[in-house]
């Protein structure tokens, strides 16, 4: 299902767009270009890269398919790196220079034998006839002379020829680009049935490598991959053992590295899982979906996802659709796994479906915050929340994959998140700034996180617990949200009576109020009366007592312990209750 809905998004994609490669062909970035005049000589080396330093970006090319490269020696056609075009192999201490030459040397061999055998005919095309004009005199000098060659010998840049005066690459001129398609459709090896769309095919034996997968190597791995012994049967070596034919192969291979490229709009890292996604044809949700769950854009996007949503809900109100909400939506996270790529999840369904997931995570992260802050917060700001350090890199694995499986099919989120959320919280109970002062350990993103999941879970089990509102709510009579609140206003009590504390309860006593309280509680009772007592302001004193009377009347007792779940609704009372100190109150 997933090649297959690969495959057609390559389809989609190519029928759109001039610039997608097609069967026998691939986008490369090619940062020079040797050019030649038609008789083979060399006029000038071009550098095709835009900006500054380390940033430079090469131009992309349309290249004929790359080789699977190994430990022997095999050559792109008409394109690739110095010691296969020149026979100058990259500078390595490491390694013993006399070996590394006699490589390269057959290297650049196997790089001329492989232009000859794709063109036994060379009189038919001026660029041909030039490329291998120029190799086969090996006159380099003027090359080795350039003032790009350094840069070029010691990176190991990739190389292609351009005859002068054209824009194009040599492999890119019709009569080429023809008859490289020409040779990959005229295959005669035996067919069978491709696994992905159930029509007779040349099977691939090895299918493209996948780049862009965060984690993965850097030349790339596989989804599909047979080269041990023990992955085949039947007698079948690698590919066979899954036959997926040479076209569905290019086309999902090709699809996939589209997605995953640098600065793709259709791709995110969500933790340890680069996720692509796309719909079966062109649709606005294709915009916004990395705003929702990756890193938040400048701008906000929330208004945008909500006119969205509306304009998907218009046939509820008798008005024309502006999109069609039945449109299938596939997402897709992938994780490194040595030499091949594990998919962590796999989602697809209709565009209705997602928003309306969509639109009820964040129903459930609602609450109450401060005038600075946004009303919703992407996925990634969620997961940072329960990191250590607040780094992404320190988010736990599989725990944003099982995160984002629960928004998409509106299923309770992992029960890991919760612990998580809470342990940061206790960890970073003392935790100061640069200046010394406490740091909030109970953050909007963490309450955010915790609300949500009280309430999925308390809708999706049909618990008879009171469900855990926005903003606060008195009415609320869980023993670990009045904890939590009760813990707030002692806080407040103890900052005021001493203006200018650097620490307070919190920094000594959260972990083990909001999880045992009875061992604490009453000791912050009687610190209670003391700060009280120091309050000059007698209104304020006597609001607090109330306020405190009130919390209490809902508490008959101090419990043991409070379970995780409670632990929660303590976090998010003691949230609520801070909240609603720096709250203006109307008369």
């Amino acid at each position: 299902m997933i090649l297959q809905a690969l495959s057609q998004y390559y389809q989609r994609i190519a029928a759109n767009d001039d610039g997608v490669a097609v069967e026998g062909f691939q986008k490369q970035p090619i940062p020079f270009l040797i050019v030649l005049d038609e008789t083979g000589r060399f006029i000038d080396i071009q550098d095709t890269r835009t900006g500054e330093g380390k940033k430079k970006i090469a131009r992309e090319f349309i290249v004929p398919k790359a080789v699977k490269k190994t430990s022997g020696i095999a050559s792109n056609l008409l394109w690739d790196v110095p010691a296969y075009v020149f026979g100058i192999p990259k500078p390595d201490t490491k390694k013993d220079e006399a070996a590394l030459k006699k490589r390269a040397i057959e290297q650049r061999q196997d790089f001329i034998k492989r232009i000859k055998e794709a063109f036994p005919n060379t009189e038919f095309e001026s660029g041909i006839r030039a490329v291998l004009s120029f190799l086969e005199k090996s006159d380099f000098e003027p090359v080795f002379s350039h003032l790009s060659w350094k840069e070029i010998s010691e990176s190991g840049s990739l190389l292609s020829f351009q005859l002068e005066g054209d824009t194009c690459l040599v492999c890119e001129r019709p009569a080429v680009a023809g008859a490289i398609q020409d040779k990959a459709m005229d295959e005669s090896d035996s067919k069978s049935i491709c696994l992905v769309t159930g029509q007779k095919d040349v099977p691939s034996i090895l299918h493209t490598a996948i780049k862009g997968v965060w984690g993965a190597q850097t030349s790339g791995a596989n989804i599909v991959s047979f080269n041990l012994g023990a992955f085949s049967s039947y007698g079948k070596t690698q590919g066979n053992n899954a036959p997926v034919g040479v076209k569905t192969e290019f086309q999902y291979t090709t699809a996939l590295n589209i997605l995953l490229k640098k600065r793709s709009l259709q791709r995110l890292q969500v933790g340890d899982a680069s996720t692509v996604f796309w719909a079966e044809k062109k649709h606005k949700l294709e915009d916004v979906f990395a705003d929702i769950f990756g890193e938040p854009a400048k701008v906000d996007q929330s208004q945008d996802i909500k006119s969205l949503i509306a304009a998907l809900h218009a046939p509820q109100i008798g008005t024309k659709p502006e999109l069609d909400p039945q449109t299938k939506f596939y997402v897709l996270g992938l994780a490194p796994n040595a030499a091949r790529i594990a998919v962590r999840f796999w989602y697809q369904d209709t565009v209705q479906q997602v928003l309306d997931h969509i639109e009820r995570h964040f129903e459930d992260c609602a609450i109450v915050h401060g005038p600075n802050q946004p009303d919703t917060l992407s996925i990634f700001r969620l997961l940072v929340s329960t990191a250590v350090q607040g780094k992404s890199e320190n988010i736990q694995p599989n725990l944003a994959g099982d995160m984002m499986r629960s928004i998409l099919n509106g299923t309770p989120y992992p029960k890991s998140l919760l612990a998580a959320a809470i342990n940061r919280i206790k960890a970073e109970q003392a935790r100061k700034d640069q200046n010394g002062k406490s740091i909030q350990n109970v953050s909007y993103a963490r309450a955010s996180l915790i609300k949500a999941m009280l309430v999925r879970e308390n809708r999706y089990y049909h618990s008879d617990q009171k469900e855990v509102s926005m903003s606060l709510d008195i009415t609320n009579n869980n023993t670990g949200y009045r904890l939590g609140r009760l813990f707030a206003v002692l806080e407040k009590t103890q900052e005021e009576a001493n203006p200018g504390l650097n620490a307070t309860i919190r920094d000594r006593f959260y972990g083990a109020a909001s999880s045992t309280p009875v061992a604490v509680f009453a000791l912050l009772m009687k610190l209670k009366n003391h700060h009280i007592d120091k309050l000059e302001n007698r209104g304020r004193a006597i609001n607090f007592e109330k306020l405190i009377g009130e919390i209490m009347s809902g508490i008959e007792e101090f419990p043991a312990h409070l379970s995780l779940q409670d632990q929660g609704r303590f976090a998010v009372g003691y949230y609520h209750q801070r909240q609603d100190f720096f709250t203006t109150k109307e008369k």
